[in-house]
């Protein structure tokens, strides 16, 4: 059991005030020393600065911890105390060109976490030890920050593949001959959606498949209308070398359309729902589409594509009596294609954020390691009902979607998203897991407590969200108001996943993007391509067997020892979590300052006032940029601009306090949730 006083003493080659610097940093504690999972500024009339510490993890409780920095001897010696109760207390005594920190914890009163009064001295000692460590390999340059799960091992990599296989019932089965069809679907069809659905249908043909607002298909009808289909796409010369456009929402023509597409050989270009008609008819017109496949109420961006282009309905609300449907085509009852050379390919989107959409040519998945990856983080069992209102065409949607046939899970889509409607459907359907993007968590959460409570939810178990960051304040309040059944996962469409936080991550490390599933390596490189420190700040680079096959139209990302470069900057922390700060092109030098927008974004939405907020780089006179910061404030909120300088001046360095503070409405977003910041830059 602890005692009150405990000495941690280490000998460092390294210059007293180089440490020093460190050790007063804030920022330090949550990045090297493990338990301590965020350290956020607090605005106090306190003459020593405050923090709040979140403490925990691994299985503790998460605690909040108010301390203050009090430097005793400018230099040598500082405290954080824990006011009238108890106190951690930081000194180093120092001689030229060598430190020797000597740490003192003083324990008055009740300790800082319960479980210290459990551990032996040599715990603390060891903790203590390990983060000055982590201090040295910081000053020092120490190569760590790169983490391998299992993506070098192969005989590693594959144990872990048939535990979570087996685990969680994937290819478990009860006969033979069940097991023989489920691999004969694979043989044919591969990995691809078509493989996994002919795999479905071999082990419960009668159980649904895909339920939107219209339909029901159990797996045995959907893999066979989508041979049909496949059959009419071989007829009408659309296969291996050509390429056919799909812009629909999420409904089973969609799903039907990809599923044959697949089986025939060709390629798949999935369309995104928001985008002009000029931007489709480039789209086409550079993947040279020889058709496209389009919901009914898309039919005017489709007006001005070229005359050899064909087009058909992929909803049953042909926009003329002569335009074929999927109905009409699946009703050819042709026979399905033989095995191809190759199963076509889904080409994605990138977001366009940041200009017009690159297409990245999807991998299929290579065996069960896929599934494998997702399952070790996120605990999708089979016969699962799913709910994915996430788009398909977005990688996240599709990814979804392809994870429910390995686990044969009922999955329900709709046209269009709506928060109320869907926690009905939550309850209707007794959905087991929710498949979204972030605004859609904002959106549920922004619904009155009264409405929410008019449905029972007691069914989910998992409400995995990708494609843009979750801000720590929104991910508090969903862990509060729905408890520990959120997964924020971090990728894109060039690497799939990167990382994945489930809640206890979240829990003690709200704005943390988790760790790397199985068979991912992950690494957070300098200039040089080489691994920064643990705590420092670099390039993300991820490694696994999804990477993207290239763009279609664009130089592929950097690339550094099989990993791709994602574009994002951020660090790791000492227990191996992931954290992102933002994108390399949003980051700005204000006076000589590196600045990222998302400290500034963050800090923002714990502001109950604050609905929504994007901040971006402008060009400066004296600075070269400064921030400005975009606000939607909550229906009947005072705030204005000084307040919210105010309150980011406390909490931020000097050069991330926005100048200029714009009230809106609304942000504009794409089709995926993600803020359009390129049309807040001319306005500012």
């Amino acid at each position: 059991m602890v005692t009150d006083v405990i000495d941690a003493v280490a000998d460092f080659a390294i210059d007293r005030q180089a440490i020093w610097d460190v050790l007063i940093e804030p920022q330090t504690y949550p990045r090297l020393f493990p338990g301590i999972g965020q350290c956020e500024p607090l605005d106090t009339v306190d003459a020593h600065p405050t923090l709040n510490m979140r403490v925990g993890g691994n299985g503790v409780e998460t605690r909040v911890v108010r301390v203050q920095l009090h430097i005793t001897r400018p230099g040598e010696g500082f405290e954080l105390p824990l006011p009238r109760t108890r106190q951690l207390r930081d000194g180093a005594a120092a001689r030229r060109h060598r430190a020797h920190p000597h740490i003192r914890h003083l324990l008055q009163g009740r300790p800082v976490h319960p479980l210290l009064t459990r551990l032996p001295n040599s715990a603390v000692v060891a903790w203590t030890l390990d983060g000055l460590r982590r201090v040295a390999d910081l000053i020092q340059g120490a190569p760590t920050a790169l983490i391998v799960n299992a993506e070098d091992s192969r005989m590693k990599l594959g144990a872990g593949v048939v535990r979570q296989m087996v685990s969680s019932g994937v290819v478990r089965t009860y006969r033979p001959d069940v097991g023989l069809r489920q691999i004969g679907g694979l043989a044919k069809w591969g990995f691809s959606l078509g493989g996994g659905y002919a795999a479905a249908a071999a082990h419960s043909p009668q159980r649904a498949a895909v339920v939107d607002d219209r339909y029901s298909s159990t797996f045995d009808q959907l893999h066979a209308r989508s041979n049909a289909l496949a059959g009419a796409f071989t007829a009408l010369g659309f296969g291996p070398g050509t390429s056919v456009g799909l812009l629909c929402r999420n409904h089973t023509g969609m799903v039907e359309c990809m599923v044959a597409a697949g089986k025939s050989g060709a390629d798949a270009v999935l369309l995104n729902t928001g985008l002009p008609a000029c931007q489709i008819e480039e789209i086409v017109q550079r993947h040279r589409l020889a058709a496209v496949f389009a919901d009914s109420e898309f039919e005017p961006l489709l007006h001005h594509l070229p005359a050899g282009v064909a087009r058909f309905t992929s909803d049953d609300a042909p926009p003329d009596p002569g335009r074929t449907t999927i109905e009409d085509l699946i009703a050819m009852r042709q026979d399905p294609p033989r095995k191809t050379p190759r199963p076509g390919r889904l080409v994605v989107l990138t977001s366009g954020t940041s200009g017009t959409p690159k297409g990245a040519r999807r991998p299929h998945p290579k065996g069960f390691g896929t599934v494998a990856a997702l399952l070790s983080r996120i605990p999708f069992g089979t016969n699962e009902t799913m709910f994915i209102p996430a788009p398909l065409f977005h990688t996240w949607g599709l990814g979804a979607l392809q994870m429910s046939t390995a686990v044969r899970a009922t999955v329900l889509l709709g046209d269009h998203f709506d928060a109320e409607d869907c926690l009905r459907r939550i309850a209707e359907h007794k959905v087991t897991a929710l498949v979204v993007v972030p605004i859609m968590v904002n959106r549920i959460l922004d619904l009155p407590s009264h409405v929410r409570d008019r449905y029972d939810l007691s069914s989910l178990r998992i409400v995995a969200s990708c494609g843009a960051p979750l801000d720590g304040a929104t991910v508090l309040r969903f862990l509060e108001t729905f408890g520990e059944i959120l997964y924020n996962v971090y990728g894109s469409t060039e690497v799939s996943w990167a990382s994945i936080a489930d809640s206890a991550d979240l829990r003690v490390s709200p704005t943390t993007a988790g760790r790397p599933p199985l068979g991912t390596k992950l690494a957070v490189l300098g200039p040089d391509r080489r691994p920064v420190p643990v705590g420092a700040t670099g390039r993300i680079f991820v490694g696994n067997h999804m990477l993207f096959d290239g763009y279609t139209d664009a130089t592929p990302p950097d690339e550094a020892d099989g990993m791709l470069d994602t574009g994002d900057i951020g660090y790791l922390d000492a227990s191996g979590k992931l954290f992102v700060a933002g994108r390399d092109d949003e980051m700005i030098i204000s006076g000589g300052e590196n600045v990222f927008p998302r400290a500034v974004e963050e800090a923002l939405s714990h502001l109950p006032q604050v609905s929504e907020v994007a901040v971006v780089g402008v060009p400066d006179h004296e600075f070269g940029q400064r921030l400005a910061a975009f606000v939607v404030r909550r229906p009947g909120s005072g705030l204005d601009s000084d307040m919210v300088r105010n309150y980011i001046r406390h909490r931020v360095s000097r050069f991330s306090v926005p100048r200029d503070v714009t009230f809106l409405e609304a942000l504009l977003r794409n089709q995926t949730g993600k803020i359009l910041k390129r049309t807040l830059i001319a306005p500012a």
